[in-house]
């Protein structure tokens, strides 16, 4: 069971803080290898059998690991955390039922961050400090690009089922070198990119022959990624934009915005705001009688948009992280037991990052946060066995066998900047809620995202 807000005695004395074509027809409803390495848990460098990694054989292992959840239990995104952390919850008592990393009981303590940069640094210590964490799976975009810095500093990996940031794109991973930590940035991300899912709605887009767009987007970091992301695909392959306006979040009328936006002439405006200013400036543009096509960023996929709105609505769509993980079903079989929780683009991804991140451990035989650090690499890349579940690679490894893990959301298989690649779905705003109409394949988006930029 998960540990939210839990205070525990500092454990952890070693922590330094030195700086503080392929679109197919779809249905229904929507809630929506790097370096070779030996399978002993060594780095493959150690000749003498030392494990130079970190790992030892397990005879010490602990009788708890802590993996650290920073969520949004409060704040603009807290509608978005109930299947986040229920997915986690699920993944947390699968591990223990399987007999748990190194044998020992995986805890999970989550805290609040409220998606405010500095909540999030400080939660991020806590988190180290106070719990004892081996990794944290969580943080948003908009908190761990101001706070690069420090979460280098930090030194503890960073495995997040939410930041679509254009900024991860080159920055995070091991570089493709697992056993050399010199080069590593300790961030990986198991949802796609912007770069990804916002080059599928692009695609999308100039294939529905809207070639000029207006833009209104919010001031934060996360809504001009999801922008920038977007026009890197869109005006690279002819398409323009005619006006974009940016907007203070929280205000109660966009009506001076959206004058000045609808002044210019494009055939569709891309709306990229966190659901609360998002709902007021389409209620706007609703009230105003503009027209003209939507295209809504991925977080307003949600029911209350709709409902809020009105059928003024209807036609528009969204492109949203995919569910062509291999493992998917399995992982969805696993999460309704756990609860009723409604499944949203970043749930998949909050299960991949708890098993893949259980699994380096198994692999190092260590919780050391280097030794986790050099083991995501080599459990998600590859030839070796492949496994869905911590289970499967849990007796695996201990047959000796390297091992692949292959994901709920996107096969998680890590690049070298600690990024996946997946599938992008669309779906359209009906009366009865956001229906899948369409999908775009990871292939047809990857060939729009050159070798080592992602």
């Amino acid at each position: 069971m998960p540990l939210d807000i839990t205070e525990r005695v500092d454990r952890r004395a070693f922590l330094t803080l030195a700086g503080s074509g392929g679109i197919a027809g779809l249905s229904g409803c929507i809630g929506f290898g790097g370096d070779e390495e030996s399978s002993d848990g060594g780095d493959g460098s150690g000749s003498d059998g030392s494990d130079s990694d970190g790992g030892d054989s397990g005879d010490d292992a602990p009788d708890t690991i802590v993996f650290g959840q920073p969520g949004a239990l409060s704040g603009s995104f807290d509608f978005l955390q109930p299947g986040v952390s229920q997915a986690a919850d699920a993944a947390v008592r699968h591990i223990n039922e399987a007999g748990g990393p190194l044998g020992a009981e995986l805890e999970l303590v989550r805290r609040d961050t409220a998606v405010d940069p500095q909540e999030a640094r400080t939660v991020a210590t806590q988190l180290v400090e106070n719990d004892n964490a081996a990794a944290i799976v969580g943080l948003f975009s908009s908190e761990i690009n101001p706070l690069w810095d420090y979460l280098q500093d930090l030194r503890t990996p960073i495995v997040t089922p939410w930041p679509g940031s254009t900024f991860l794109d080159t920055r995070g991973g091991d570089k493709g070198t697992p056993s050399d930590v010199s080069d590593d940035e300790w961030v990986w991300r198991t949802v796609v990119g912007d770069t990804v899912h916002t080059g599928g709605s692009a695609v999308y887009a100039l294939e529905e022959g809207f070639e000029t767009l207006g833009i209104i987007n919010g001031n934060t970091e996360g809504e001009r990624s999801y922008v920038d992301g977007f026009l890197s695909v869109y005006e690279q392959n002819g398409g323009t934009v005619a006006e974009r306006v940016e907007v203070e979040l929280g205000s109660s009328s966009y009506q001076s915005a959206l004058s000045r936006l609808f002044d210019a002439d494009f055939d569709a405006f891309l709306v990229s705001m966190p659901q609360e200013s998002a709902i007021t400036a389409l209620s706007d543009w609703s009230d105003g009688g503009y027209g003209r096509q939507p295209i809504l960023s991925d977080t307003l996929a949600q029911q209350a948009v709709i409902d809020q709105v009105g059928s003024d609505l209807h036609g528009a769509w969204v492109a949203s992280p995919g569910r062509s993980g291999p493992s998917y079903d399995t992982f969805e079989d696993i999460y309704n037991e756990e609860g009723d929780a409604e499944i949203n683009g970043w749930t998949p991804p909050s299960w991949d990052s708890v098993q893949v991140t259980a699994l380096a451990i198994e692999r190092a035989g260590s919780t050391d946060p280097e030794a986790i650090q050099k083991n995501l690499g080599p459990v998600s890349r590859g030839e070796g066995t492949t496994v869905s579940t911590f289970a499967e690679g849990k007796e695996a490894l201990a047959n000796g066998e390297e091992i692949t893990y292959r994901g709920a959301a996107t096969p998680t298989d890590f690049t070298e900047h600690g990024n996946v690649f997946g599938s992008v779905t669309i779906s359209t705003a009906e009366s009865g809620g956001f229906v899948e109409t369409t999908e775009v394949a990871a292939e047809d988006v990857r060939e729009y995202v050159a070798e080592g930029e992602y």
